[in-house]
């Protein structure tokens, strides 16, 4: 009997027990969601690399193998947590000490955000400079780096030794640098001003080499086709020759002399010209008009025309070849193929969020993020749950956060159509989002009336900061439901767009596509406006050099000092220097402006006409020093019509070698009685404006050894014109019908 009774009671209790735990689980439902130290610390229990899955396309859980190869590098046992920054809260050293209490583990403990290192914690372990190298990262990491580099960074601080100066230099740098280091990676961005400026290297440089080679090579045809017009440029003759210019206008020479104007002439025969010139033997000849023969027999010095094609094939080869090349050498240079740090999420990384959810969803109504510092109390939760069972509608509850780097892409749309795909069921389901406090309804199947939702109050889906907590406004928004109208069919949402890939996102385009094309023109443009200024200030140094030699007074400088008796030997000498000087300066036809051009060329001749009466290129011998000087006058007053046209108009009076004269004066009478003379205005250097000089003097003859000195004016010859003012121009015609050449 007694066995029998404490049967029947030990029966009793075991029911009474039995019933009592599973009233107390249908008044639960189902057990509560884990605290998030809870349950990151069940997660670091199993693995000491923990990574959430709300991140596949920034850090792939995958890559936590790679976490785990550079945590064994410092030697401790390491923890690792990687989650969305916003997940750690206000204070994620709190949640490292919260996660140690719960997984009772000594080492060091790393929270790690979507950007960068958010705390770092040592328990019961020693780690010199942890706390530093955190602060170093923080510095010296541009903010593109992904979480994975940013982990091996601060490795590799730790066991450098020097975290602690590597934290001050980089916290100096900081100060000194607002912008931060550069950026890690190429974006799409980098990408296509990388492309823009690769197509104006590829163009701008080739082009702008081609077209200064072909400009520095035509300018050498000029000078040399100029040196080649003037009989003897090419080489001095032996006896110290001058080089005498061919006629300008392909005038033909006569008799040994040239026509200035390739017109018709006589020379005078079998006499000797007044300052000392050999005639010719009375021929006759006719200008040509557009080619002749100059002085030694050799072609007019007409332009030399536009480069060879046959040369300039090999330079357009090589400045293809030159553009290959820097597409070659860009390629190297720009040679990133992606703008991550080649981590690739795998398919099962894609999907985990989604597969968790949905688990959680098939258990419960209420899905709360354990990833996520708590939304929802546990009242709330309850009363929740109470409410959803209470509907007639099915409805879903997900509070989980979105971000750019999970899944969807941050599309609440596509989370929603991912989590009703794998339900397999009709329901409405609300996503909340625990960090911003947003709710989205999203319909699938269900009859509830869609306008009567959308116009439900503004507060349940764009919270203010006057607002009430998420928790009560769920619970207003499942109070709309149950009171929405019905409708009479099920509402299925539009198809959303599909998210990007992960893998194309991050792959960059190629070098030679978008903005390359456009760089090709900006290079092209470039590289006339650069051959362009190359070519005008070539231009500009050339005009500046020759007015420099000029103004300082180079030898046979048209402003040199110039001696009162210059010896034989120094006319002859500065001759052949000045008509030297004189050759090369001259320019292309085309390159002068007519009048200095006509100026300049008549000078030439007409100095050629005084000193080379044989044409061979050579200064006779039997030269006066009338002609030498009256040559020196021509040709340095040639050199200065190239450069100042309306400043070679007239010489000094008082001594023509002065230069060029740009005043004048009033020179008294002379004389008395019928021979006295009337004042007169002639023209002066500037020397002679302020103080008058003596007036060149030379000798009679070159041959005479003995002699006195005459003043220039007295003596037979064109020279003499200059004694009275005469211009450049009449000069340079008397000195043509001095020798009968018209």
């Amino acid at each position: 009997m007694r066995a029998g009774i404490v049967l029947v009671a030990g029966w009793l209790a075991v029911l009474f027990c039995t019933g009592a735990v599973q009233a107390a689980e249908a008044a639960r439902g189902v057990p509560d969601s884990p605290t998030q130290t809870a349950y990151l610390a069940e997660q670091l229990r199993k693995d000491p690399v923990y990574i959430s899955d709300q991140l596949p396309r920034e850090v792939p859980r995958s890559t936590a193998p790679d976490f785990a190869r550079e945590a064994r590098r410092l030697g401790v046992s390491t923890y690792v947590i990687v989650l969305p920054s916003a997940s750690f809260g206000a204070e994620p050293s709190a949640v490292l000490a919260g996660v140690h209490d719960r997984l009772g583990r000594k080492g060091l403990y790393v929270a790690i955000g979507d950007t960068g290192i958010d705390a770092v914690q040592t328990y019961g372990v020693s780690l010199p400079g942890a706390e530093d190298a955190s602060r170093a990262t923080l510095y010296e990491l541009a903010y593109d780096a992904t979480p994975r580099e940013v982990f091996r960074h601060f490795v590799e601080v730790v066991t450098s030794g020097h975290a602690h100066q590597r934290a001050e230099q980089a916290r100096a740098a900081s100060e000194d640098d607002p912008d931060g280091p550069p950026s890690v990676h190429t974006d799409r961005t980098d990408r296509e001003n990388q492309s823009f400026v690769t197509g104006i290297a590829v163009t701008g440089i080739p082009l702008t080499t081609l077209l200064i080679t072909v400009y520095a090579l035509q300018r050498r045809r000029v000078r040399r086709a100029v040196a080649t017009a003037t009989g003897g440029a090419d080489r001095p003759s032996a006896a110290g020759g001058v080089r005498v210019p061919a006629t300008r206008g392909g005038a033909k020479a006569v008799g040994g002399r040239t026509t200035a104007a390739g017109g018709k002439a006589t020379a005078h025969g079998g006499k000797k010209a007044g300052g000392g010139k050999k005639a010719g033997t009375g021929a006759k000849g006719t200008g040509s008009g557009k080619k002749g023969t100059g002085t030694g027999g050799r072609k007019g010095a007409g332009g030399p025309g536009p480069y060879p094609r046959e040369r300039l094939l090999p330079l357009l080869v090589a400045a293809a070849v030159l553009g290959g090349l820097i597409a070659f050498t860009a390629t190297q240079v720009f040679d990133d193929t992606t703008s991550g740090d080649g981590s690739r999420p795998t398919a099962a990384d894609m999907r985990a969020r989604i597969d968790r959810v949905t688990d959680g969803l098939r258990r419960d109504p209420l899905y709360t993020d354990p990833e996520s510092p708590p939304a929802l109390d546990a009242a709330e939760r309850a009363h929740l749950r109470r409410r959803l069972r209470a509907l007639d509608v099915p409805v879903v509850i997900a509070a989980v956060p979105s971000s750019t780097d999970d899944e969807s892409g941050g599309n609440r749309d596509l989370l929603a159509k991912a989590l009703h795909t794998r339900l397999h069921r009709d329901l409405l389901i609300v996503l909340a989002d625990p960090g911003s406090g947003s709710i989205d309804l999203v319909n699938y199947g269900t009859r509830v009336d869609d306008m009567y939702l959308i116009n439900r109050p503004r507060d349940l889906s764009y919270p203010q900061s006057t607002d009430p907590p998420l928790g009560h406004r769920l619970d207003q928004l499942l109070t709309y439901v149950s009171k929405s109208p019905k409708a009479k069919a099920g509402h299925m949402p539009y198809e959303p767009p599909a998210a990007d890939d992960p893998v194309g996102e991050k792959t960059l385009p190629g070098l030679f596509t978008g903005d390359f094309e456009p760089g090709l023109v900006i290079g092209t443009f470039l590289a006339g406006l650069l051959f362009g200024l190359v070519a005008a200030a070539c231009g500009l140094v050339r005009r500046i050099t020759r007015r420099r030699r000029t103004a300082t007074g180079a030898p046979g400088d048209a402003r040199s000092p110039a001696p009162t008796e210059p010896s034989t030997a120094w006319l002859r000498r500065n001759a052949r220097q000045e008509l030297d000087a004189l050759t090369a300066a001259l320019e292309p036809v085309a390159a002068l402006p007519e009048d200095s051009q006509r100026r300049a060329w008549e000078c030439l001749d007409s100095a050629a006409l005084l000193i080379d009466g044989d044409s061979d290129g050579r200064i006779d011998a039997d030269a006066t020093p009338a002609a030498l000087a009256c040559a020196i006058v021509l040709a340095r007053a040639g050199r200065t019509a190239i450069g100042e046209p309306d400043a070679a108009r007239f010489v000094c009076h008082r001594n023509p070698l002065h230069g060029v004269a740009y005043k004048r004066v009033q020179v008294p009478p002379e004389g008395s009685g019928r021979a006295r003379t009337r004042a007169r205005s002639l023209p002066v250097c500037e020397a002679c404006r302020l103080t008058l000089g003596p007036v060149l003097r030379l000798r009679p003859s070159g041959s005479a050894r003995r002699g006195a000195h005459a003043p220039y004016a007295t003596l037979p010859g064109p020279l003499a014109a200059l004694g009275d003012g005469t211009e450049i121009d009449q000069l340079t015609r008397d000195v043509r019908e001095y020798f009968g050449v018209h």
